[in-house]
């Protein structure tokens, strides 16, 4: 096997450095598009570059081959600097077919490298993908593309010819390949990604020596191949990240690490109770091995048993979680109702995800910022938190932990899409500095009834069902005040509607007052935002306030109750922008809450706003 380490060294000398690149690998959904990206992430990780990624699916399980449908792709942003977003517009782009060419080179930067497996291009995928002529030889590409054009299918059939393997079966090996022309491009080690080939494949030697030999190819093809240096030949230095043990992480692996270390700083149990739905369906995945951390999960048969399950799981004295997207949590919210009025501690985590109905299963949005702080029937006040950066939900999980047990009430976490399976670097928390959460189970019986209320928060006590002398009723009817017996009393259930929605708008003293993430508290403009938009919206204002410009940001955790200052600090700006990926949710609850005449920034695509597009809308409101 050839040194996977080595640079030649002309090479070597002709790379030009770069602060950041933007990379991203599009193909057929059965071409192994998300597994490497997943080892150009590890690399780039290795190199100790900063990074983002964002993998982006098909809906469909298996879309018919060289379909613009079934196309997946998977974009990293990595360099040797701060990196906030999975990038804008594309260095690279790598097509392995026609329908990966098509839906994908529109995000080339003017200027960009396409590398295309020109093997791939026959009449048949051309016409799948919608070419009525080839676009490699009929000019409609764009002329200041820096087109590659490569045979990538013919020279992995020739790397991976000793193996002794099927066309098909060698064809597989195809995206080793072009990942091995992509490491050349950047100067990256390859030993990762074949330890990673060698535990995968084990004990299937023909397989794993035809991906090794597919991937040392690709390599050695930018070693020998007469292409200008310029072109294809750079380095990405490692970013000044502060020293730490540290480990990538997708937001679903931060969000059940979260879970899991706020269940554990409670002294609970968690019980975990999910229907499969995407994109919500990786946390379950993420949940299951972990039993011996006291977590119990539990694949229900519909989304109303699930939150049903985690009900009774936190009745029991455990902490029921449970998840999903939000057409799954609108079957939950009868039962959401239900822990509402029996004053349960719950977590839903809600991935968001495109449209109503079934919509776009695997594109990202933010449409149902409504739907967790109105979306139940009667007067139902619920906590809403909100998490910003992958590496995120791991606070925003314990804080999610934190409320629920101390307040006895409902949490929704809003993740979305786009956070839950990108990727980012997270220093790893040393855990004994984590604080412990205090939990207490009524034993006193003593002047005991279910809604006797703590005076500071409004929480009434949990009780364990068993608990000697401390029997008590719960259900979805109204109940007494004083008793906790069924009432249908106007008086009673005036105070009991009063008593739920004012714990919860408690809740407010005991977050952090807003404090603004980049710029000062007042001037010209704030833009105001919540959830995945955190990133684009942190670049643009970075970009825009080194240029002179008086803008702020203000980013969003708690989406209910709101912190108590933010009206207050709001106001100190001549104007508000309100970027979201809906039609202006987090918009309608900030006029009707503080009458502020923000003006909102609208998108709902499926896919992240670009840095450009924010920066735009600042540019204009400033009127520069």
């Amino acid at each position: 096997m050839a040194d996977s380490a080595a640079v030649d060294e002309h090479s070597a000398q002709a790379r030009q450095e770069l602060d950041s690149a933007v990379v991203r690998f599009a193909g057929d959904s059965g071409d192994g598009m998300q597994l490497t990206g997943s080892q150009f992430t590890l690399t780039a990780a290795l190199a100790g570059n900063d990074l983002a990624t964002f993998p982006d699916f098909p809906a469909e399980i298996r879309a018919p081959v060289g379909t613009t449908f079934g196309v997946s792709a998977f974009q990293i942003n990595f360099g040797a600097r701060t990196i906030k977003t999975s990038g804008d517009l594309l260095d690279v782009l790598v097509a392995m077919n026609p329908a990966a060419l098509i839906t994908n080179v529109a995000d080339l930067k003017p200027g960009g490298i396409c590398i295309v497996d020109a093997g791939a291009f026959n009449e048949r995928n051309l016409v799948k993908a919608g070419y009525k002529t080839n676009p490699l030889e009929d000019g409609s590409l764009a002329d200041n593309m820096r087109l590659v054009k490569i045979d990538m299918s013919r020279l992995t059939l020739e790397a991976v010819k000793p193996f002794g393997l099927s066309q098909k079966e060698a064809l597989r090996s195809k995206n080793m390949w072009a990942l091995g022309l992509v490491y050349w491009m950047y100067g990256r080690d390859r030993q990762a990604t074949v330890k990673w080939l060698e535990s995968r494949f084990r004990g299937k030697d023909g397989i794993l020596g035809a991906n090794v030999a597919a991937l040392n190819a690709g390599h050695a093809f930018g070693e020998t191949a007469e292409m200008p240096a310029e072109m294809a030949a750079f380095t990405v230095p490692a970013a000044p990240i502060p020293p730490g043990l540290y480990r990538t992480v997708t937001g679903t692996d931060a969000m059940a690490l979260g879970l899991v270390a706020g269940t554990r700083l409670a002294g609970l149990r968690m019980c975990f109770c999910s229907y499969p739905i995407t994109p919500a369906s990786s946390l379950l995945h993420a949940l299951a091995p972990l039993k011996e951390y006291d977590v119990l999960t539990f694949q229900a048969e519909d989304e109303i048993a699930a939150v049903a399950a985690a009900i009774g799981a936190s009745y029991a004295g455990s902490l029921g979680i449970t998840s999903s997207s939000g057409p799954g949590v609108a079957l939950k919210g009868e039962a959401i109702g239900l822990a509402i009025a029996v004053e349960l501690p719950l977590i839903v985590v809600n991935a968001q995800r495109a449209g109503p109905s079934t919509g776009m299963p695997t594109k990202t949005e933010q449409s149902d910022l409504y739907q967790a702080v109105y979306g139940r029937n009667g007067d139902a006040p619920v906590c809403v938190l909100a998490v910003s950066s992958p590496s995120d939900s791991f606070e925003v999980g314990m804080e999610a932990v934190r409320i629920a047990t101390k307040y006895m009430t409902p949490v929704i976490v809003l993740t979305d899409g786009y956070l839950v399976n990108a990727a980012e670097p997270w220093r790893l928390p040393d855990a004994a500095k984590l604080k412990p959460i205090d939990v207490a189970f009524r034993t006193e019986a003593e002047g005991f009834h279910p809604f006797l209320r703590d005076q500071a928060t409004l929480a009434r006590p949990w009780v364990k069902p068993g608990t000697p002398d401390l029997i008590h009723r719960i259900g979805g009817l109204e109940k007494s005040y004083d008793t906790g017996h069924i009432s249908y009393m106007p008086a009673n259930h005036q105070r009991m509607t009063d008593a739920r929605i004012n714990k919860v708008l408690g809740i407010a003293n005991d977050i952090p007052e807003q404090a603004v993430d980049n710029g000062a508290a007042g001037g010209r403009l704030a833009v105001v935002g919540w959830g995945s938009t955190y990133g684009p919206i942190s670049r643009a204002v970075d970009n825009l306030r080194l240029a002179g410009k008086d803008v702020s940001h203000i980013h969003l955790r708690h989406i209910w109750p709101l912190a108590r200052n933010l009206g207050a600090l709001l106001g100190s700006y001549a104007k508000v922008l309100v970027p979201e990926m809906n039609k202006g949710q987090l918009l309608t609850v900030l006029r009707s809450e503080f009458l502020l005449p923000a003006e909102g920034l609208n998108k709902v695509t499926g896919k992240p706003f670009l840095i450009a597009e924010i920066e735009a809308a600042i540019t204009r409101l400033l009127g520069e």
